[in-house]
């Protein structure tokens, strides 16, 4: 009887331990997915839930010959539809022209992972596989990206487990709180691209235009910095340029980590304002006044908390003064 139970113990063990082995690693995972999302044509329908709401969303994806294209829509509230055709993004929202930015990419945290530069956001994440799951009636490795620095949420991604392909993406905060979740219902695999989204390869599309023709504002050193960012962050972008609506002139920066974007302005104050701050899911939005009477505004993917030290830590590069 020992013996069996020795024997039986054994092959529990070997099994284990065979299963931790063929478990691929947290980064293998992660490339499987970006390689999966360029090579497979597909459905996805999703919910985005933050805050109690629920929005409806279908992405789809096709590749052909001559072109690779991503369609993405939301189906409730206004029309927004964004399509991708190469290394061109066109923008269909309501209450604006449609437009085509060349190099740009689909606006949320859904693209944003699926088109993350892994070498750069691995640098500020410990990539850790946390087990199986389903999704979708679909089994699925489940892999969190835990931020190094505790001042920025982390992200856990659910990834189905025969094509690598991203189903759930997950928010989390320092205390492991969901804050905002994007949750695959629907995926559909197919053979061949959707003859409808290749149809769109052919339709006139607005003239694409680099991010730099749109806005017209010529990269400029400003005279302030941060004198504090999250672990990872560096400045990508500062200019000077008017506000749309009102034209009044303000001092921009744009500050990244390769997963996360954080625009931080500076301008005149309003008459009568306080310290405001917005949230909405993971999105913050900070407008304070400083010491010396200039408003500052911080809109980002952060905790609230992380959006009042940056902007309390600005600075001005002239020695002794701020701004």
């Amino acid at each position: 009887m020992r013996l069996l139970t020795l024997v039986l113990l054994l092959a529990a063990l070997f099994t284990c331990a065979r299963a931790s082995t063929d478990t691929p690693s947290a980064e293998a995972l992660l490339q499987q997915m970006q390689r999966a999302y360029h090579h497979y044509n597909f459905e996805l329908s999703l919910i985005k839930v933050r805050q109690g709401t629920i929005e409806p969303l279908r992405f789809s994806h096709a590749v052909s010959e001559e072109s690779e294209l991503s369609h993405l829509i939301y189906l409730n509230g206004r029309p927004s539809e964004y399509l991708k055709r190469n290394n061109e993004i066109s923008f269909f929202e309501a209450g604006t022209d449609p437009y085509t930015l060349s190099g740009a990419r689909m606006p949320g945290f859904w693209s944003a992972v699926l088109g993350m530069n892994l070498e750069q956001v691995l640098k500020s994440y410990d990539p850790v596989v946390t087990g199986r799951n389903r999704i979708a009636g679909l089994p699925v490795q489940v892999v969190r990206l835990a931020p190094k620095d505790p001042s920025k949420y982390g992200f856990v991604l659910w990834l189905e487990q025969a094509s690598g392909l991203l189903l759930r993406l997950d928010l989390i905060d320092e205390g492991g709180n969901l804050v905002e979740q994007f949750m695959g219902v629907d995926l559909r695999i197919m053979p061949e691209p959707s003859s409808w989204l290749l149809a769109l390869d052919k339709v006139k599309l607005p003239r694409a235009v680099t991010t730099e023709q749109a806005y017209q504002a010529p990269q400029q050193e400003l005279g302030w910095a941060p004198g504090w960012l999250p672990k990872g962050f560096r400045v990508m972008s500062t200019d000077r340029h008017p506000l749309v609506g009102t034209g009044e002139m303000v001092d921009y920066m744009m500050v990244s980590d390769g997963l996360v974007d954080v625009s931080i302005y500076l301008s005149a104050p309003e008459s009568g304002m306080g310290e405001q701050l917005v949230r909405q899911g993971a999105t913050s939005l900070l407008r304070l006044l400083n010491d010396h009477k200039v408003e500052v505004t911080v809109v980002g993917e952060v905790p609230a908390q992380t959006a009042q030290r940056i902007a309390e830590s600005l600075h001005s590069l002239a020695k002794g003064v701020r701004p």
